[in-house]
């Protein structure tokens, strides 16, 4: 046989040995092959990044979580006074800290210094009107006391030439007699012009003196229209200017705050300063929360502004009654406004800033707990997929409360366990379709 041409069959080898070397061959590949998608498929740390979490002893809560605003518990709203068309000429900076007794806003005093140089010329000038009408008025005193005089004498007189009628004739007489008639109504005139200048000088003595009083009195208001042209702050705080809701601004937009020059009104509303030493978050609560709330529980606040320190504080005003808000386009929503007072402050924080509060209904310090999205449903009982090496097993457990984060474990995990936050098998074959 030549040697170019190799057997087809070895010696030693019969069909039947070599037919079952192939079966063993086949099945280990087999096993293999299987081996290697079973690893793919159930992994979680070689070809299938399945995510995990630990289980974990922590503090469980129930919460209520809603939105709110910073505010003073005590603050000063520094109106302008009553006087006409007041034009500002200085104002404060708006988030300067001020001090008691700092000037916050000032008024252009020129038309009320004006006005009270004005009106105390009047009350100079109505002094004059009296002591004229007095000088005046003791003048006629003067003549009226003289025409009475005048006038009792000539009754006096004509009284006399009467006696002597005895010793005259009859018609001599009668005359005299006549003449006490006349001097006597003539000094009853007399006396009635008497009774009525004195009315007379009385009633222009009391229009001068009610004239005076008015002027002193409108100086008085120009007085206090001039101690009113300096707004001086009344505690320790921070100015905030409000709105000026008359000034011209963009359409759509906030009008904006008050400016040095702007005209005010009676009673309209500058600046604000609050007591930065007590302040509390005004919350707005949904109306499917407010049942679940009660005064005393404790709130947990993050400020956008101060997102690294958690404030705490309690829940001490709920409104009975719900405010209604309108969005436009002929919907709106009803909330109920709440507060609670801040136990820990800050130098940063400030009124107005939007603040994220937890308002907590219950609170387990020491559960064990999972998130959420780890439990899912097995025959119908709760489980979890658990992370053993490089593979995972399904294991039935016992749970208790449901927050939107975490999940009570009451029995069936220990803490430390891994557990899986999606379906290993559904992420291999979420992955095998990526590929």
């Amino acid at each position: 046989m030549s040697k170019d041409i190799k057997p087809k069959q070895r010696l030693g080898q019969t069909a039947q040995a070599r037919k079952r070397r192939m079966i063993i061959l086949g099945i280990v590949g087999f096993a293999g092959v299987a081996g290697m998608y079973a690893a793919w498929r159930y992994t979680g740390t070689t070809e299938v990044d399945v995510p995990v979490a630990r289980v974990r002893r922590g503090d469980f809560i129930i919460s209520v979580r809603t939105r709110g605003e910073i505010k003073s518990t005590r603050s000063v709203i520094l109106t302008a006074p009553q006087v006409p068309n007041p034009q500002i000429v200085k104002l404060a900076e708006s988030g300067k800290p001020v001090k008691k007794g700092d000037v916050v806003v000032e008024f252009d005093p020129v038309q009320q210094e004006e006005n009270y140089i004005e009106r105390t010329t009047s009350v100079r000038t109505v002094d004059s009107e009296i002591v004229q009408t007095k000088a005046s008025q003791q003048i006629d005193n003067e003549m009226d006391k003289m025409n009475l005089m005048s006038s009792e004498y000539n009754v006096e007189r004509a009284k006399l030439e009467a006696s002597k009628a005895e010793i005259l004739s009859e018609i001599e007489g009668a005359k005299n007699r006549i003449d006490v008639g006349v001097a006597e109504g003539a000094l009853g005139q007399v006396k009635t012009t008497i009774n009525s200048r004195g009315v007379s000088h009385k009633a222009d003595l009391d229009r001068l003196a009610e004239k005076k009083d008015k002027t002193e009195h409108d100086v008085q208001l120009a007085k206090g229209y001039l101690s009113k042209m300096v707004i001086r702050a009344p505690n320790d705080g921070i100015v905030n200017l409000l709105p000026n809701f008359r000034s011209g601004g963009s359409f759509g937009q906030s009008p904006p705050p008050f400016t040095e020059g702007d005209r005010a009104w009676t009673g309209a509303a500058i600046a604000e300063i609050p007591d930065l030493s007590e302040m509390y978050v005004d919350l707005k609560l949904e109306e499917v929360d407010r049942g679940k709330l009660k005064l005393g529980q404790h709130v947990r606040m993050r400020v956008d502004a101060i997102p690294e320190k958690e404030f705490v504080g309690d829940l001490d005003w709920i409104s009975p009654i719900a405010a209604l808000i309108f969005k436009g386009m002929g919907t709106s929503e009803k909330t109920f406004p709440a507060r609670a007072t801040l136990k820990n402050l800050d130098p940063r924080l400030r009124p107005g800033m939007s603040a994220s509060a937890e308002i907590i209904i219950e609170r387990d310090p020491n559960a064990l707990l999972i998130p959420t999205r780890a439990s899912f449903a097995d025959q119908g009982k709760p489980a979890v997929w658990i992370q053993r090496g490089q593979h995972f097993q399904i294991r039935h457990i016992t749970v208790g409360k449901r927050n939107e984060d975490d999940l009570v474990v009451l029995s069936g995990l220990k803490e430390g366990d891994l557990v899986t936050l999606e379906n290993p098998a559904e992420a291999a074959r979420r992955a095998k379709k990526k590929l």
